[in-house]
């Protein structure tokens, strides 16, 4: 089976931190590669979709940006085990390393004039590749930031993934925020759309170096050493289905919210509320600036209070508000309007954002613990999250665009009931190590 790296010393206060820091360098560059294609949807549509309005056009992106989603539950199931086999820092660099090859293609991928129906292939081709190593992401990392914490504080600590996962797509945003000041609309649609990708690839590089230099948990290290069952997806849901099918369930809301008060956001500014796609863009990271702002402090109060309480406010506030922060953004007339009602809607969805990793990780035996947390998330994450955008674009489409903001109602609410009926995480926390 090999060695097993040796554990951090997680008592000593430095090596955490320094541990933690390292981990979410990684995480940042991670997100800020799967959140440009987002980021920049607007203009390299066309590159890709030619034929259409820009609704169309839009459409088309989302559908790509969908297909990535497809290839998460994958990719958690791969490397979620394989995190568990070999470590979470081993699971850690190769998600980095698949990230980077699926930026690089992107950035260097010929327009449909040039190769025709070949292009969106191999967009489609890069996004399969960086859906595998974001679906390997999340459960390494969200598994090594709560093992990594100490019981005391290890809401805080691990709120830091959204922390970082936030920056990426910020970072994402000052790029384009850059690029479309000191770049023409026509150079950014012809080939500016490419240099955050290179960007990306390259930073992607650099990450995987720091990555292999982090510290193993002491959590990973034990299970090891007791000669802990081997992790797989037969034992995940025979041995653990309740707690595999209660991530399920209370990622769908979450997931879905977030995507729809965040990449989506950007373009509904756009599409519905008729700003430019510069103030749009402003509107956007404005308020994610502050949502990052938000995470540890709620991450710290769920150490103070427990997990349940943020998530259930997190679903009662977005039962009751949904349907009218979207109403409202439909007219609204001013940026600063527009930055209020999007910060609104971000608040409400820190009460599950901030807590979300650490609960799955407490959730699970260590043996099993970055498979469980990531596989049921990464199927969530793809019914709900993923397609996102193309419901709500399809809704757009069809002239209905008001049944989108009941769909995202609903789905918070069905995992409001989740969260009402189920334990504190806090008191009940599998995670052994202090």
């Amino acid at each position: 089976m090999g060695s097993v790296a040796a554990p951090a010393r997680v008592g000593a206060p430095e090596h955490r931190l320094r541990n933690i820091v390292g981990g979410s360098a990684g995480n940042l560059v991670e997100w800020y590669d799967w959140y440009v294609y987002a980021a920049f949807t607007l203009y390299f549509a066309p590159s890709f979709f030619p034929e259409g309005n820009s609704t169309a056009q839009l459409l088309s992106a989302a559908a790509v940006f969908a297909v990535g989603f497809v290839m998460r539950p994958i990719g958690a199931w791969l490397m979620g085990i394989y995190a568990d086999r070999k470590g979470r820092k081993a699971g850690l660099s190769l998600s980095v390393a698949l990230m980077c090859g699926g930026s690089l293609l992107i950035a260097v991928t010929p327009t449909h004039a040039s190769i025709g129906g070949l292009a969106p292939a191999l967009l489609i081709l890069a996004r399969l590749i960086q859906g595998l190593s974001v679906g390997g992401e999340y459960g390494a990392s969200a598994t090594y930031l709560s093992e990594m914490a100490g019981r005391m504080r290890r809401g805080f600590y691990s709120s830091f993934q959204y922390v970082t996962l936030i920056s990426g797509q910020l970072i994402a945003l000052a790029v384009l925020i850059v690029l479309q000041q000191t770049m023409s609309e026509a150079a950014l649609e012809s080939w500016g759309w490419r240099i955050p990708f290179a960007i990306g690839g390259a930073l992607a590089v650099i990450v995987f170096y720091i990555r292999r230099r982090l510290g193993e948990t002491e959590s990973f290290a034990n299970a090891q050493a007791k000669g802990a069952p081997r992790s797989s997806g037969l034992s995940l849901f025979r041995d653990h289905p309740k707690a595999a099918f209660l991530v399920m369930a209370l990622t769908a809301g979450g997931t879905l919210a977030f995507y729809a008060y965040t990449t989506y956001m950007q373009k509904f500014l756009v599409n519905t509320s008729g700003f430019d796609r510069e103030t749009a863009t402003e509107v956007t990271a404005a308020a994610l600036f502050v949502f990052m702002l938000l995470q540890p402090l709620a991450g710290a109060l769920s150490d103070r209070v427990g997990r349940k309480p943020l998530m259930v406010g997190f679903g009662l506030a977005g039962v009751v508000l949904t349907v009218p922060i979207f109403t409202a953004l439909e007219t609204v007339e001013t940026p600063l309007a527009a930055f209020g009602l999007v910060l609104g809607a971000l608040v409400i969805v820190t009460g599950y954002t901030s807590i979300n990793a650490v609960v799955k990780a407490e959730l699970f035996p260590a043996h099993i613990r970055a498979l469980g947390v990531a596989l049921p998330y990464a199927l969530a994450n793809t019914i709900f999250g993923g397609t996102a955008e193309y419901v709500a674009l399809w809704f757009k489409a069809e002239g209905m665009e008001r049944g989108f903001y009941w769909y995202v109602t609903a789905m918070i609410g069905l995992s409001l009931i989740v969260y009402w009926r189920m334990r504190d995480t806090k008191d009940y926390s599998l995670i052994a190590e202090d």
